[in-house]
């Protein structure tokens, strides 16, 4: 069996990103970045005020106060006011354009106001209250690379930036294909031996968050030759063909058996993790093949720990992989030496300080497994269990998907 870092570095060793295309800024929001962003002016474009006062010039203030001036003029959001007049103040609200000849507000809380005069009694200092043009980026600074995933915050930032438009990845496609003669779809009457299938809704639904265009085949039950053309079918426009089951060494695991026949070549099967050992990655023309475990836990482990960093390269993204957080440990666990283990927890408060909290079960063939979770703790081949209050890195399933 390979070592997790192994296998993960095998699968993403060659990947490349996908064509780029052009998309409207209110369709960009999940996307990958295409290209470097230049900014042709600088930001904000001009000085604005940062409170409700009135701007002066503050080499007007000489000598000892109080200084009282005429209000000449106004500017708001949006219209300037005119030029500034040494020796006069003109009024100005927040964000407003700061008035030619004008380099000071004074908050309106430090002016005494008497018709069309205002009286000052503290000297102002140049600057002061003033967003200078530049003050977030300079004109011709990168605002954000290639490679970057757009957050609603990045979308806001292209807005500023004047963009209407803006080059991203285009979506990479994934196909999913659940096998077993055990499967029903939801809600579909069957014999009570049967269950409702629920792996392809969760693999679906990773890979969207992660801005895949994603298909499902009909369930596939154990049967060699509808497999094979199956796989077949869902390879054709796909960049990332994910089977459910039928991974392992049963009589009734037939996927890898059917991609060999179909011409996929097979980088590897097998790594030395827990839940998720019989995952299989493997290629064929442009498509990569992710052959996932068939139980619960274990298809949404390996799918996000492969599936996912392989979508994110296809786009370019800058960090595929998730970032490994040291946390404390709330609760125990007994393990068993020889694979790396990936144990869904839930992130609390404890003290002050974030930890992970780990549930009383951890059986890959439960489908409640991530139901509540929203991290795992990873824990290290060579360990023999976790004591409470153990600190240990963590995923944060927010950093994946």
């Amino acid at each position: 069996m390979l070592s997790f870092e192994d296998a993960i570095e095998r699968t993403l060793r060659g990947v490349s990103r996908l064509a780029a295309e052009r998309v409207s800024l209110d369709q960009a929001a999940g996307r990958v970045l295409a290209e470097d962003l230049v900014t042709h002016r600088p930001m904000p474009a001009f000085s604005r005020s940062a409170m409700d006062g009135y701007a002066v010039r503050a080499s007007f203030f000489q000598g000892q106060g109080p200084w009282v001036l005429a209000v000449q003029g106004e500017s708001r959001a949006g219209v300037s006011g005119p030029p500034l007049v040494l020796g006069t103040a003109s009024r100005i609200f927040t964000g407003a354009p700061v008035s030619e000849g004008a380099n000071a507000v004074i908050i309106q809380e430090k002016v005494t106001r008497s018709g069309d005069e205002i009286t000052v009694t503290e000297r102002p200092q140049e600057g002061q209250n003033i967003r200078p043009a530049g003050a977030d980026m300079a004109r011709g600074a990168t605002a954000l690379r290639a490679g970057s995933r757009l957050s609603p915050g990045k979308v806001g930032l292209l807005a500023s930036l004047d963009r209407a438009h803006v080059i991203v990845a285009r979506r990479p496609v994934v196909t999913i294909i659940s096998t077993g003669d055990e499967l029903r779809t939801p809600g579909v009457a069957g014999p009570d031996s049967s269950i409702p299938e629920s792996n392809s809704f969760v693999i679906a639904e990773v890979a969207r968050r992660v801005g895949a265009s994603v298909r499902v085949m009909p369930l596939l039950g154990d049967d060699a030759e509808r497999t094979e053309s199956s796989l077949r079918r869902a390879l054709r426009g796909s960049d990332l063909l994910a089977t459910i089951g039928g991974a392992s060494v049963g009589d009734h695991d037939l996927v890898r058996p059917a991609m060999q026949s179909v011409g996929i070549a097979l980088d590897f099967w097998r790594v030395a993790m827990k839940p998720g050992k019989p995952v299989a990655v493997g290629s064929m023309g442009g498509a990569k093949v992710l052959c996932l475990p068939g139980n619960p836990a274990s298809a949404a482990v390996t799918f996000m720990l492969f599936g996912v960093p392989l979508l994110k390269a296809m786009q370019g993204e800058t960090r595929p992989r998730p970032r490994r957080i040291p946390l404390r440990i709330i609760g125990s666990h007994v393990h068993r030496p020889g694979r790396e283990e990936y144990l869904r927890a839930r992130l609390d408060v404890h003290d002050g300080e974030l930890c992970a909290a780990l549930p009383a079960s951890q059986s890959s063939g439960a489908v409640t497994s991530f139901a509540d979770a929203d991290a795992l703790v990873v824990l290290a081949s060579d360990r023999t269990g976790i004591a409470n209050g153990d600190r240990l890195p963590v995923i944060l399933l927010s950093d994946i998907y």
